[in-house]
């Protein structure tokens, strides 16, 4: 039987927010854009479905109103620790809150508009061989792209395939994530940290809070279920005890994902552009991967297309800008993450730090700008 291979300019793997902001974005400059996505659409997601403003102006080129499709405006802040000490403020950007199930179907819509072809299937298989790309789906469909773009989460058999350093090493991180009916504000984004953890709890669309909370496996295995960890654990913090215990769950059971990794991994790897958790994550208690995920599409995009166009001489010159420049809109986040967390893993030092926090409330602004970056350009 003869299998044709179809020959186009970009393939994307993964149709999440970095996946489908890509393709988007490269359909509208005219490029042949194929996204492989394992999952059919509409599909939820273990996420904290909170994105800063920063990306609006960029979502609004794409032509997604995520106001139009009934995402919460954003504007306060509350930090509790496991003590119960809390403090809030006013987020200077602000954001919003909308859902995976929602954003990711609206986007893909979008995409196929822009003529992008969009597969159900997995790539097993991907070889950089004359400049050329050769990728190989389960169901053996085959595909010779010039540009890769890796955006398949954060963490898949295809880190094995590309000899990946970041999946040698076990993470011991778990999430959990659930949609509940009940009263919470509409403009607040909220993290409670709790034992071994953080909790982020925000509005979405439809009037579903979402919680989603990310723990050490360690801590989570003492105990034989989810409900038994958020009760003898999450409960000590009393406001994630009222929230569990005064609303109703939408879900009939939580979203779970395991071996959560946040080692630093690279932005190109065997010539493959990675985006968003791809290409690396920020820890949750920072609560802004979706729109490092967006913007880092955009940077992607435009740099695809100066090579494509023939702006950009080489592969090398194509490669090395973008790390360049995810380096310079990212490292600095990611290093103010992993300080963030491991300040709030140490019970005394989160619990002093609050303390600070109350008297200087100026400070945590300042943390939270280092966290988002400023408001993107529209194309």
């Amino acid at each position: 039987m003869n299998i044709q291979t179809s020959k186009i300019d970009v393939l994307i793997i993964g149709g999440g927010l970095a996946g489908l902001s890509s393709a988007i974005h490269l359909a509208k400059h005219k490029f042949s854009v194929v996204v492989i996505e394992k999952n059919s659409y509409p599909k939820h997601k273990v996420c904290g479905e909170y994105i800063s403003n920063e990306v609006i102006p960029y979502l609004n080129y794409l032509d997604i109103g995520v106001f139009d499709l009934g995402a919460k405006k954003i504007s306060k802040f509350e930090l509790t620790t496991t003590k119960n000490k809390q403090i809030k403020v006013n987020l200077g950007l602000g954001g919003f809150g909308i859902s995976r199930f929602c954003l990711d179907e609206a986007m893909a819509k979008k995409a196929v508009e822009n003529g992008v072809q969009i597969i159900e299937d997995n790539v097993i298989d991907i070889k950089f061989i004359n400049d050329e790309f050769f990728v190989t789906t389960k169901t053996n469909q085959k595909f010779i792209s010039k540009i890769a773009i890796g955006a398949f989460g954060k963490r898949s058999n295809l880190d094995v395939e590309l000899h990946r350093t970041f999946i040698k090493k076990k993470s011991p991180y778990l999430a959990v994530k659930t949609h509940v009916k009940g009263d919470f504000p509409d403009d607040l984004v909220a993290l409670h940290n709790f034992q071994g953890g953080y909790c982020g709890v925000s509005k979405v669309e439809d009037g579903n809070i979402n919680v989603c909370y990310i723990t050490n496996f360690e801590a989570f295995k003492k105990h034989k279920d989810i409900e038994t960890f958020q009760k003898k654990v999450l409960f000590k913090n009393n406001k994630l005890k009222a929230i569990f215990e005064n609303t109703e769950p939408v879900f009939k059971t939580p979203l779970t994902i395991s071996q959560i990794s946040f080692e630093t991994k690279q932005p190109v790897e065997n010539h493959v552009i990675m985006c968003g958790d791809t290409a690396g994550m920020i820890h949750p208690l920072c609560g802004n991967g979706m729109s490092m995920a967006i913007r880092s599409a955009q940077i992607a995009s435009h740099v695809i297309i100066a090579y494509l166009q023939g702006k950009t001489a080489t592969r090398h010159d194509l490669e090395q800008q973008y790390h360049k420049q995810w380096n310079a809109t990212f490292k600095n986040r990611l290093k103010t993450g992993h300080f963030v967390a491991a300040l709030f893993n140490k019970e005394q030092l989160a619990e002093m730090s609050m303390v600070i926090l109350n008297w200087f409330p100026g400070l945590l602004s300042h943390i939270i700008k280092r966290t988002h970056g400023k408001p993107m350009k529209a194309e």
